[in-house]
């Protein structure tokens, strides 16, 4: 009877199956790598601004900056969706330039390298907080996949001293 028993539990153990999960996954990338070159007096930072994808600074140079993607899928869940970087760059720098005080934005100079768009404009406002002029190379670049804005900034004194290197970062950025 003990031997019945013990080959009959073999036998269930063996024939009962595991119940198997229903649900069906789906497999997400989040995000992508960024590249971007940045001058060996900055480094890469963080506090600037919490949406940044990358943030950059030198403190002893008092320059700033960081990039901000916008996923172009995600963008059309909420139906932002636009048919050129033209359209928008005009958006950011709207929204971007509505509560600067005495704000002045040059005529945005479009390029593009291979597959890749780029729109930068010089940007000059006074700071109240800081009681300066301040100088912003504004950079928006569009890939297949995303809309990046490049922000870098410092004194407005310093504009000539700084653009040069702020456009090779704007220009270096890829994904």
């Amino acid at each position: 009877m003990k031997k019945a028993n013990l080959f009959l539990f073999i036998i269930l153990a063996f024939t009962v199956s595991v119940p198997k999960a229903q649900t069906v996954y789906k497999e997400y990338k989040v995000g992508h790598p960024i590249f971007l070159s940045l001058p060996d007096y900055m480094s890469k930072t963080a506090g600037i601004n919490a949406a940044a994808a990358v943030q950059y600074k030198s403190v002893v140079k008092d320059v700033y900056g960081f990039v901000i993607e916008d996923n172009k899928e995600e963008m059309g869940y909420v139906d932002m969706n636009y048919s050129n970087i033209n359209e928008f760059y005009d958006d950011f720098i709207k929204g971007f330039t509505k509560d600067l005080e005495k704000a002045v934005v040059s005529t945005p100079l479009a390029q593009k390298k291979g597959e890749t768009n780029f729109i930068e404009a010089d940007l000059s406002y006074y700071d109240t907080d800081a009681k300066a002029d301040i100088y912003y190379l504004v950079g928006i670049v569009e890939t297949k996949t995303s809309y990046y804005k490049v922000l870098s900034w410092a004194a407005a004194e310093n504009k000539d001293k700084f653009k040069a290197d702020f456009q090779k970062i704007l220009y270096s950025l890829k994904d």
